[in-house]
């Protein structure tokens, strides 16, 4: 299984434990979890997805899609894979850690939020995305669980998470698996027609409508009747949510969420669009509306049904202050484990068990509260 791999060569360790230090566990799914970690030699921390062998008899086929895929990327603002280790039945993905928290998270506690901040934020997502299909990947299952940022600093990067669902292109071939999830698919996949790179664009754009509104374009308790407003690309721009955000945002959104996949703006264009590559996004403070309807539209236990990005932010603060209490480096609190999480796949780093071919998640997107 190994050799079918390209990149870096897989490891081999008697005991993973003889090289890093396990601290607490970030998330877990049926087959596999990951961990909060440090290198022993180093003393770097990092997350550790540890995959049961057992679980890939038969599966090894995506298994390898996955690391092959995330061997191929080095991007700023995607989540890298730094290792690859064999111990025992297990095999064990050494991934950077991202410490900042959920996009949710930093957007609810922000005092002030604005337009141009949702801008900036988009911008990253698109260069990174942009990367991704230069590379002939498409991600397919962008979505605001799988941002997170990479500290807790206030200008933090934010991060692309979670490839397994990602694809490579196959020059001659087409995509056409129904993947992804309800409410950030894009209508071509529902219509289950070959679809391409297009399907990442949808997404963006259902992304901004969220960042700046708090509630999604797209919402029905029922699967079908939602199926049915994307197929349509039906959406509304409502009032009074809508009212203070620019003509030039909304253009944006329309260009991204345009049902025809051939008329849909590429990154490419995205990125050349006023309200990204210009200076159309607006200041004004739109904190209280948008972290309203985002409390009451994507609760807590729905938007962290992925990756406990809180464990990490916690432990993070925790060091922290041990530097700033302690002084010379050292860290408080360095062998204390965190309270695991109770349950749910840890998707924001490829973990939800993506060993086998997916097909749609049927978990409906939650209605907003109008």
């Amino acid at each position: 299984m190994p050799g079918a791999v390209e990149g870096p060569s897989w490891k081999q360790a008697e005991d993973i434990r003889d090289i890093y230090d396990f601290r607490d566990v970030l998330g877990t799914g049926a087959f596999s979890e990951v961990i909060l970690a440090e290198d022993k030699r180093t003393q770097k921390l990092v997350a550790i997805k540890c995959i049961a062998k057992k679980a890939l008899e038969g599966k090894e086929g995506s298994m390898e899609n996955e690391i092959a895929v995330l061997h191929k990327i080095k991007h700023p603002n995607i989540v890298a894979l730094d290792d690859i280790y064999e111990s025992g039945g297990h095999l064990y993905l050494i991934m950077q850690l991202v410490s900042g928290g959920e996009l949710f998270d930093r957007i609810v506690e922000k005092g002030f939020y604005t337009e141009r901040d949702a801008s900036r934020l988009i911008l990253q997502v698109l260069d990174a995305v942009k990367y991704l299909h230069d590379l002939g990947i498409v991600h397919r299952d962008l979505k605001p669980e799988n941002l997170l940022y990479y500290s807790l600093d206030e200008d933090s990067k934010i991060m692309i998470s979670d490839f397994g669902l990602s694809k490579m292109e196959d020059p001659g071939s087409v995509l056409s698996t129904a993947c992804g999830t309800p409410g950030y698919v894009a209508p071509e996949v529902l219509a289950q027609k070959p679809y391409s790179k297009a399907v990442d664009c949808w997404s963006i754009g259902v992304i901004a409508y969220i960042l700046l509104c708090g509630y999604p374009p797209f919402y029905d308790e029922n699967d079908a009747k939602l199926f049915e407003q994307i197929l349509k690309a039906e959406y509304e721009f409502d009032s009074p949510y809508w009212d203070d955000i620019s003509d030039s945002a909304k253009d944006f959104i329309r260009h991204l969420m345009e049902k025809d996949p051939e008329k849909r703006f590429t990154c490419e264009q995205a990125l050349q669009h006023p309200w990204i590559a210009g200076d159309t996004a607006l200041d004004k403070n739109i904190h209280q509306s948008v972290s309203e309807q985002i409390k009451k539209n994507f609760a807590k236990s729905k938007w962290k049904q992925a990756f406990n990005a809180t464990a990490v932010v916690r432990h993070m603060r925790k060091l922290q202050l041990g530097m700033s209490q302690e002084g010379q480096g050292q860290l408080a609190s360095h062998g204390e484990l965190l309270t695991p999480p109770a349950g749910g796949p840890a998707a924001g780093y490829c973990c939800r068990d993506c060993c086998v071919e997916p097909g749609p998640e049927l978990s409906p997107t939650l209605p907003p509260q109008l």
